[in-house]
């Protein structure tokens, strides 16, 4: 039977091989590690590269923290028990270049002293600018990690992920979309051990598809307007991950580590009063197709 402690074993191999591949695919900075401790129960590694070639803030977090589940958590999970263990790994990549995309991924564990337990997670891409072409090939890549588990698991993470990074008081996604799902157990067809397997290969596809997304052009070349528009839907992201996360907002009320939460955000972002795209522009065709339900697969709206 898998144990808690191989969960969290396989989770922390997880954050070392994404550091290590995306420290080789910036190919200049490092990662800082910041080790930590929670008062009620367990810690994490907090580890943060800066001001890189192609990366100028990503964060990459571990986490198994466990304890008493607060009166907080009950109201806000719903949970059936007094001890929880929560565990996961989480990534949100700021790149320098306009052309370049953000990328979030996250994959955790929970479980109670009832036996009750969960999985969640899945990879999103928040473009500045939309690229068809290559968001087709991050879809069809998150595809083929879901159909080695279940033929129905892209389709349903897609909407899914589409539902969730929506920022409804902007009308618009937060950008391409990807996969997202959350309280996975056996009731979804597949034992414990292959919910951790398809976690683990979420995790390890994801410095593979952001390479992906770099490597076609590390320097494409940009203006100061286009640095403007990076920092404005870099603002949106920032709205998206205060306003409308689930997660981000679990852990400002339940007293989580402040940095570790925020470490989502970017080193600079930007707000135009009322900012209107000029017609024909990159700008306005990237505004274009942030919306749900659109067929990154097939290049067309379903």
């Amino acid at each position: 039977m898998l144990t808690k402690e191989e969960v969290i074993d396989r989770l922390k191999s997880v954050q070392d091989y994404i550091c290590e591949k995306l420290e080789s695919l910036d190919g200049q900075a490092k990662f800082h590690e910041d080790n930590w401790i929670r008062e009620e129960g367990g810690g994490g590694r907090t580890r943060i590269l800066s001001d890189g070639a192609i990366i100028e803030k990503g964060g990459v977090n571990f986490s198994a923290v466990h304890g008493p589940v607060s009166d907080v958590m009950k109201k806000q999970l719903g949970l059936d028990g007094n001890e929880f263990l929560a565990t996961g790994v989480s990534i949100v990549i700021h790149p320098k270049n306009p052309f370049h995309p953000i990328m979030h991924m996250n994959v955790r564990y929970f479980e109670m002293d009832t036996g009750a337990y969960w999985f969640g997670g899945g990879i999103d891409m928040t473009p500045h600018y939309i690229d068809f072409d290559k968001a087709r090939i991050f879809h069809t890549d998150l595809k083929g990690v879901c159909d080695q588990y279940n033929p129905d698991f892209y389709s349903r993470f897609k909407n899914w992920a589409d539902d969730y990074f929506y920022i409804p008081h902007r009308n618009e996604t937060r950008g391409v979309g990807g996969i997202f799902y959350d309280h996975l157990s056996e009731k979804d067809g597949l034992p414990k051990d292959e919910l951790l397997n398809f976690a683990i290969d979420l995790g390890e596809l994801f410095p593979k598809v952001y390479a992906d997304q770099i490597n076609s052009d590390r320097s494409p070349k940009f203006s100061v307007d286009n640095e403007e528009w990076r920092n404005l839907r870099r603002g949106r992201y920032v709205e998206f991950n205060l306003v409308n996360d689930r997660g981000t907002k679990f852990g400002l009320k339940t007293g989580g580590r402040i940095e570790s939460i925020l470490m989502s955000l970017p080193k600079n972002a930007s707000w135009f009063y009322d900012f209107k795209a000029q017609e024909s522009s990159k700008e306005e065709e990237t505004l274009k197709w942030l919306k749900k339900d659109v067929d990154w697969l097939n290049g067309a709206g379903e």
